[in-house]
């Protein structure tokens, strides 16, 4: 059965967002595996606190997430 893990950096999507990446996500599996495969479709999202993900050596925050999506960066 699908199992499709996602790590999110804390407080940068709202729970809403959240919910639309569970639907949108099963729907992507749901379009490439079939319709009987909607109800075995586990997406599990998991937040990671902000300064504990490191991308190139260099702790990644909240903050300069939502900067990198507003294109601040």
């Amino acid at each position: 059965m699908p199992l499709i893990q996602v790590k999110l950096i804390e407080e940068v999507f709202t729970p809403a967002q959240k919910k639309e990446m569970i639907t949108k996500l099963t729907d992507a599996m749901v379009a490439i595996e079939g319709e009987n495969m909607r109800s075995v479709t586990w997406v599990v999202i998991e937040d990671v606190r902000s300064g504990e993900w490191g991308i190139g050596g260099q702790a990644l925050t909240t903050e300069a997430v939502r900067a990198l999506a507003a294109g601040k960066t």
